[in-house]
C-alpha cells in the first residue's frame, strides 16, 4: 500500500488567456471563455493583480449565452471574434484606470481555448501593422475578418469531414499515430474543412487562419503570430513526431493550407516585440517581448507545474487526466499533444464522462446517501476487492466508448450485483484502474518519484484518494486548479523571456 499525502497547492480554467511578464519578474495572463481574464504574478510567482470582463454581461450587444452562439442544429457553436477584441479593449482600459504600470512588462504570453479558429480577411496583415493608437482595437479591426463568428471547441458539426480525413490517411489509428488523436468533430482541421466547403466565398477571402491562441498573440504582435506546437497538435493536422504540418492531412483538409496556417513554432518561442499600438496607447516598453501563445489544456499543464512522470487527475462531473509523457503511444482513445514546457516531450489528455455523478449514484444506492458510510466501505474492504471489479457507465462513456454496468467476480464471471461495500470498492477501483490502463496505453509509465496530483470535488475524500494512491502506486497530493491555464501562461511568458536573456 502506498501512503497518501494531502498538501500541494496550485492554481485551471477554460478559454483564451493572454499573459504579461513585468520587470522584476511580474507576469500577467489574460483568458477568454465566458469572459476575458488577466492575472499578474511577480518574480516569486505571487499573484499581484487580476481582473476580468464577462462577455454576456459586459458586452450584451453580441447576444451570447456563456460567450457563444448556439445554432439551430444544436451542433454548430460559434463565438463573435470582435467580441473577443472588444473585451481586450475593455480589460486593458480597466487596468490602465487602476494604475497598472504597463511599462514594467518585459514579456507577455497567453492561452486560448483549444480547437477554435479565426479567419483573417485579405489585407488584414497591413491593418495590424498600422493600428492607430488613438482608436479602440475593435473599431480598427471591424473589417479584418472574413468570418465574423468563429467555430469554437463546443462545435461538433463536422462528422462528415472527420470521416473523410480518417479515410484519406488510412484509418483512425493511423491518424492518431500522426497527429496524436483520431478525428474529432471539435478539432480545428475539421472545422477548417467544413468552412471551406460550406462558406467558400469567405474562405477564398481568407489570407490567414489562426487558432484562438495565435489570434490573441497576433493582436499584441501587430502581425500574424505562429501557431505553437502544443496548440497545433490539437488540430488533427500537425505531425507530432516531426512538429511539422502533415502533408496528407493538409491535402485532405484544404488546398494550400500550409500557406494559410504559417509555420508552427516551439511553445516558448519569442515571436517578436509588442506592437507600437500598445506602446503608445498603454505605455508598454519597446523591449517587451511576445512569447508564443498556446491552448488552454497545455497551459494548464504548465500551470500545474507537472514534471516528467507526474499525472494530474481531476475528479469532477467528468474525470480528466493530464499526463507528462516522454515516449508516447497514440491510441484510439485519448489525446497526445506536444509538451508546452519542453517541446521535445509530450503531454496527454484523457476524459472520462462517468465521474462524480456515478460515484454519487452508488453512494445513494449502497451507502444510504452518506459519504461517511461510502468512505467506511472503502476502509473496510481489502485492496483488490477479493477479485471483484465493476465498470460503471451510466451514460455513454468517452474512454472507452461504452454504456451500462458490467460486474465481474473473482472467477471473471459476469454477475448482476455485489453487496453494498463490495459495490462501492468495485466502482472506485474500477474507475481508477481504467484511468491507469488508458494512461499506460498512451505511453505513461510510473517511475520513482511519480506524483499523482488530484483536484475536483472528490479530492476532498481521503478514502477515495487512498484508492487512487494504491492503484497508481504513488503518493497523491491535492491541488487547487483555479486559474491554472492563466497561471501557466504567466509561467510560460517568464520562461520564454528568461530563455532569451540567457542567450
Amino acid at each position: 500500500m502506498v501512503s497518501l499525502v494531502v498538501s500541494y497547492c496550485l492554481l485551471l480554467s477554460h478559454g483564451v488567456s493572454w499573459c504579461f511578464v513585468v520587470s522584476h519578474g511580474v507576469s500577467c495572463c489574460l483568458m477568454v471563455s465566458h469572459g476575458l481574464k488577466v492575472l499578474a504574478i511577480d518574480e516569486h510567482l505571487n499573484v499581484v493583480h487580476q481582473d476580468n470582463v464577462q462577455f454576456d454581461s459586459a458586452l450584451p450587444e453580441f447576444r451570447t449565452q456563456g460567450g457563444v452562439h448556439l445554432h439551430p442544429d444544436r451542433l454548430t457553436v460559434t463565438s463573435p471574434v470582435l467580441m473577443w477584441v472588444k473585451a481586450l479593449d475593455l480589460l486593458l482600459d480597466k487596468m490602465k484606470r487602476v494604475g497598472f504600470d504597463f511599462s514594467h512588462v518585459q514579456a507577455l504570453s497567453g492561452s486560448g481555448q483549444q480547437h477554435g479558429s479565426v479567419y483573417w480577411r485579405r489585407g488584414a496583415s497591413r491593418t495590424l501593422q498600422d493600428l492607430d493608437p488613438d482608436q479602440d482595437l475593435h473599431h480598427l479591426l471591424k473589417s479584418s475578418f472574413s468570418v465574423l463568428d468563429s467555430p469554437v471547441w463546443m462545435d461538433s458539426s463536422t462528422r462528415t469531414q472527420c470521416l473523410h480525413l480518417q479515410d484519406t490517411v488510412g484509418g483512425a489509428l493511423r491518424l492518431a499515430q500522426i497527429t496524436g488523436s483520431t478525428a474529432y468533430e471539435r478539432f480545428t482541421g475539421n472545422q477548417i474543412a467544413k468552412m471551406r466547403q460550406s462558406r467558400g466565398v469567405e474562405f477564398e477571402d481568407t489570407e490567414r487562419i489562426s487558432l484562438v491562441s495565435s489570434f490573441a498573440a497576433s493582436l499584441f504582435l501587430g502581425g500574424y503570430a505562429a501557431i505553437d506546437y502544443s496548440d497545433g497538435s490539437g488540430m488533427n493536422l500537425l505531425d507530432i513526431s516531426t512538429r511539422t504540418w502533415s502533408e496528407i492531412c493538409l491535402q485532405a483538409t484544404a488546398p494550400h493550407l500550409d500557406l494559410l496556417l504559417g509555420l508552427p513554432r516551439p511553445p516558448t518561442s519569442v515571436l517578436g516585440p509588442v506592437s507600437a499600438y500598445f506602446i503608445h496607447r498603454y505605455g508598454f516598453s519597446e523591449s517587451c517581448s511576445v512569447v508564443a501563445f498556446t491552448g488552454d489544456n497545455p497551459a494548464s499543464l504548465a500551470g500545474m507545474r507537472l514534471q516528467p512522470g507526474d499525472i494530474a487527475v481531476s475528479l469532477g462531473t467528468s474525470d480528466t487526466v493530464f499526463l507528462w509523457i516522454q515516449q508516447p503511444r497514440p491510441a484510439l482513445q485519448g489525446h497526445v499533444f506536444c509538451n508546452p514546457v519542453d517541446w521535445r516531450q509530450y503531454m496527454a489528455l484523457l476524459c472520462f464522462k462517468n465521474g462524480s455523478l456515478t460515484r454519487e449514484r452508488i453512494r445513494n444506492e449502497c451507502a444510504g446517501g452518506s459519504w461517511e458510510v461510502f468512505s467506511a466501505a472503502l476502509r473496510e474492504t481489502p485492496l483488490g476487492n477479493d477479485g471483484n471489479i465493476g465498470f460503471y457507465f451510466d451514460t455513454m462513456e468517452i474512454t472507452p466508448p461504452g454504456v451500462g454496468v458490467h460486474r465481474f467476480d473473482r472467477d471473471d464471471k459476469q454477475v448482476s450485483s455485489f453487496g453494498g461495500q463490495v459495490e462501492v470498492r468495485a466502482l472506485v477501483e474500477g474507475q481508477f484502474l481504467s484511468r491507469r490502463l488508458h494512461a499506460e496505453r498512451l505511453g505513461y509509465n510510473i517511475v520513482p518519484g511519480t506524483r499523482v496530483l488530484a483536484t475536483g470535488g472528490a479530492s476532498s475524500n481521503r478514502d477515495i484518494l487512498q484508492v487512487l494512491s494504491d492503484v497508481f502506486n504513488a503518493p497523491v497530493f491535492t491541488i487547487d486548479l483555479n486559474n491554472s491555464a492563466c497561471l501557466g501562461s504567466a509561467y510560460r511568458a517568464m520562461h520564454g523571456n528568461t530563455t532569451v536573456i540567457q542567450h
